[in-house]
Order: structure tokens, then sequence, then C-alpha cells
């Protein structure tokens, strides 16, 4: 006979990356899932549910689940005891404070504890934030409102303000223009011409660009691309 596993008495936190799909399984403790890069869809006890750097889940123990992962996602893991909290499948909102990092050792059992006292999240529709991305920087030079970005995630316009700003901090358009002057940063950086540079990225005129890297980033072109080419950018 098989020894049995031992007892879990206290949580236990782990960074782990994920890429794929994973074939069902089970646990004798319960696991607080949330995304720090990317995201993964899961199937828990036939129920489906998502997770990303805003929303995270609790996976009872006992219950069986499988996943299906992005390509790298970095995902959270606590495992903790079992306990009547942690007894059924739950989303919760992930806090701006909690994301991108893992907790210390030490304030571990006080990250579950937040998780017990938090209310639970209504369903969310998920979005791929890495192939929404994808296809608008295919398409920089073209008209993005917001309802258009909405549709490619198949969610009504305010929908998806609220989970961009969920995930990001940041709203369509706000998010929008940081892809713009990302991308024309790297432009003027190969000796793109400002005109041209312009024109690729979305703005009417050089002087709009001008005008917007001098009020979002701080700097006239110039300046940015003497920036670039030094490699301090």
């Amino acid at each position: 006979m098989a020894a049995a596993a031992p007892l879990l008495v206290e949580p236990h936190c782990s960074v782990r990356r994920y890429s794929g799909e994973h074939r069902a399984h089970e646990h004798g403790f319960a696991q607080i899932l949330y995304a720090l890069e990317g995201g993964m869809e899961l199937d828990i006890a036939g129920r489906a549910a998502f997770i990303d750097a805003a929303s995270g889940i609790v996976i009872p123990a006992g219950a069986g689940h499988g996943y299906c992962a992005e390509r790298s996602a970095r995902i959270l893991v606590i495992d903790a005891p079992d306990q009547p909290g942690l007894a059924r499948v739950r989303r919760f909102a992930v806090p701006a404070a909690w994301r991108g990092a893992a907790p210390a050792p030490q304030v571990v059992a006080q990250r579950v504890a937040a998780v017990l006292q938090a209310p639970a999240l209504l369903a969310r529709r998920r979005i791929d934030l890495g192939a929404l991305q994808r296809q608008v920087q295919m398409a920089l030079h073209q008209d993005w409102p917001t309802a258009r970005l909405a549709a490619l995630c198949h969610l009504s316009a305010p929908r998806f303000h609220a989970r961009l700003l969920e995930l990001t901090g940041r709203t369509p358009q706000a998010w929008l223009r940081d892809l713009r002057l990302d991308h024309a940063a790297q432009l003027l950086a190969r000796g793109q011409s400002l005109e041209a540079t312009a024109l690729t990225c979305g703005y009417a005129s050089a002087s709009a660009l001008a005008y917007a890297l001098r009020r979002e980033r701080g700097l006239g072109a110039r300046a940015l691309r003497g920036l670039l080419v030094s490699g301090k950018w």
C-alpha cells in the first residue's frame, strides 16, 4: 500500500511556469491561484474558469482540475491546508499590490487570510492581452476606438473598458497610446523620420507625435532619439 501524502499544516507559496494543456488531477489540500504573467483556463470539477493578473481562484481540496495555460504563463500557487473558507470554488479579485511578484514567505499566511475575507468575484470574461496587443500592433496606423478594441475581445465597450482597467490600470485609449509611443520609440531608434513614424503609429502629423512624446514621456523627439541611440531608453 502506498504511503499517504504528508498532511499540509502551513500554507506554501511558489511561482510556476506553465505552457499548454495539463491533464486533470487533484490534491489533498486547497490551492489559491492567480497569474503573475499571462493566464490560464481551468476545468474544475466540470466547471470552466480562468485566472489572470486581476482574477484569482480557489480550488478546494479533492476537486479534480485540469488546465490549459498560455505560453510561458507564470502562475502564483499557494497550497493551503483545507479549511471551511477554502471548501468551494470561488473567484476573487487580485489586489494591484499583489501583482507581478510572489509574496515574502512570512506573509503567505496573511495572503491566505485576505483571500478568505475577500468577497466572491462575479464571473469575468477573459481578455487575452497578448493576442489583443499583437492584432493592434499590426495596424497601429488605423483608428482604434474603444468599441473596435472591445469587438476583438467579444465584449461590449463598457465591459471591455472595465476589464482592461482592472487588468492594466489603464483605460483602453491610454493603453493604446502606450503601444503607439513604445513603437514610435523603436522606430526612431532605427533612424526613421519623425514624419514617417507618426504616420506608422497612428498620429496625424509629426507635430502631433512630438507633442505626445513631450506630454507622456517628458522628452522631445530629438532628446528621445539621442537616448535611444545611446541605449539609455
